[in-house]
C-alpha cells in the first residue's frame, strides 16, 4: 500500500505515519507538510530514520502534491487547528489551509484514485447549543445529564445527530464545509471516504498551546515548574473534555485504512468518552501525583471567546461500526507525556517552556 497524509509532521500525522510504518514495513508512506508550527521540525528526522519519505509543501499549492506518485489511500492530517484562529486579525490562512486545502487533497485523491480518510473536530458542532446544555455541577467538573432540550446527547455524551445549526468558530466552520464537500465528493464521484470527528487528540510529540493542545501545555507547565491559570466558568477550573490518547486514534485509522468499504461515507465521532475524560481541576491533581511538582494556578473568571464548558464524545456509533473504544485513560496518558519529556527534555524545554 502507498499512502500520503497530510500534514505529516505535525503530531497527529507524523504519530501516525510512524505508526503505520511500524506496523506495515512494506507500506510506502510519503508526508506533506508546510513546517509552519513550532517544534514540527523536530519530526522530519524522525520520519526520515524510519523510512519515511517526507515533501516540504503546502497543501493550499496544488503543485506541491506533484512530487509525490499515486497512493493507494490519503489521511487527511492537516489543519490550522486553533479554535481562536481567524478570530484576531485576517482569516485567510485558516480559510485556505482548511477549506481550500482539502479540496485540493480530494483532488489529489481522485486523480490517484484513493481513499480518504479525514481527521475533522468535535468544534463543528455549534458553541451556543452546547452552552445551553443541561449539565450537573459536581466537586470537580461539569457533567452531562439524559434529560437534554436536543437530540444527539446524553450522559455519554454527544453523538453524531447533534444538530448543527450555529456559530462554532471559524475552525470548526471550515472542518464542517470540508466534511459536506468531502461529502459531493463520496456521491458524486465516487471515492471512498470515512469522516472522523475527533475531541481533544493528545500524546508524546504534541507541541501543546493554550489555544490548541492543552493536554500536554498542562503537563509540560508543571514539568517545567511554571504558572497556569483557570479561565472562564468563575475560574474555578471544572470544564471539562474527554482525551483520546493517539495511540488509540491509531487503531482506529489502521482499521479503516483496511476496511474502508465498512465505513465508507460515513461520519463517525471519536474520542476518549466519559471513560478518558477528566476537568482541568482533576487533571491540575493527577499531573502534582505524576510529576511530583505542584505550581500556582490563578483564576480568571471571565470566559473566553469560543470557549465551551464541556466536551465529552458519544462513540457509540464507532464501536457499533468498527468494535474500536479507547484503551488508555488519564492517568496512562498523563505517564506517557511525563515520560517523553523526560527524555526529550533539552529538545523540548525552548518550545514547551
Amino acid at each position: 500500500m502507498k499512502i500520503l497524509i497530510t500534514g505529516g509532521a505535525g503530531f497527529v500525522g507524523s504519530s501516525l505515519a510512524l505508526s503505520l510504518k511500524t506496523s506495515y514495513p512494506q507500506y510506502e508512506i510519503y508526508v506533506l507538510d508546510n513546517l509552519k508550527r513550532k517544534g514540527s521540525e523536530l519530526n522530519v528526522a524522525r520520519l526520515t530514520k524510519a523510512g519515511i519519505q517526507f515533501v516540504h509543501g503546502d497543501i493550499r499549492n496544488k503543485e506541491d502534491f506533484d512530487p509525490i506518485p499515486p497512493v493507494d489511500a490519503l489521511i487527511e492530517a492537516s489543519a490550522e487547528p486553533s479554535v481562536l484562529a481567524g478570530l484576531t486579525g485576517t482569516p485567510d490562512y485558516l480559510i485556505n489551509t482548511n477549506l481550500f486545502g482539502t479540496v485540493n487533497c480530494l483532488n489529489f485523491a481522485l486523480k490517484s484514485k484513493a481513499n480518504v480518510i479525514f481527521l475533522s473536530t468535535s468544534r463543528v458542532y455549534p458553541i451556543k447549543t452546547i452552552e445551553t446544555l443541561n449539565f450537573e455541577e459536581s466537586d470537580t467538573r461539569f457533567v452531562l445529564t439524559d434529560d437534554q432540550p436536543v437530540p444527539g446527547v446524553s450522559s455519554k455524551g454527544i453523538a453524531e445527530n447533534f444538530p448543527l445549526d450555529g456559530a462554532r468558530s471559524l475552525y470548526g466552520t471550515t472542518k464542517l464545509a470540508s466534511e459536506l464537500i468531502i461529502q459531493e465528493y463520496q456521491e458524486f464521484f465516487g471515492l471512498k471516504t470515512v469522516i472522523n470527528r475527533c475531541g481533544v487528540i493528545t500524546g508524546p510529540w504534541q507541541m501543546g498551546k493554550v489555544d490548541q493542545g492543552v493536554m500536554v501545555l498542562w503537563i509540560a507547565k508543571h514539568y517545567f515548574e511554571q504558572q497556569l491559570a483557570y479561565i472562564g466558568y468563575g475560574g474555578t477550573g471544572k470544564q471539562t473534555r474527554d482525551m483520546l490518547h493517539i495511540a488509540d486514534l491509531y487503531r482506529l485509522i489502521d482499521w479503516e485504512l483496511h476496511h474502508i468499504d465498512q465505513v465508507n461515507g460515513e461520519i463517525l465521532n471519536a474520542g476518549g468518552g466519559v471513560e478518558s475524560s477528566a476537568s482541568l481541576q482533576e487533571l491540575t491533581k493527577i499531573c502534582q501525583e505524576i510529576t511530583g511538582k505542584t505550581i500556582p494556578i490563578s483564576q480568571v473568571t471571565e470566559n473566553r471567546a469560543a470557549d465551551i464548558r464541556l466536551y465529552v464524545t458519544d462513540n457509540s456509533k464507532v464501536t457499533k461500526l468498527t468494535g474500536w473504544k479507547p484503551e488508555l485513560g488519564i492517568k496512562e496518558i498523563v505517564t506517557d507525556i511525563t515520560q517523553w519529556l523526560d527524555e526529550n527534555r533539552t529538545a523540548l524545554e525552548p518550545i514547551l517552556k
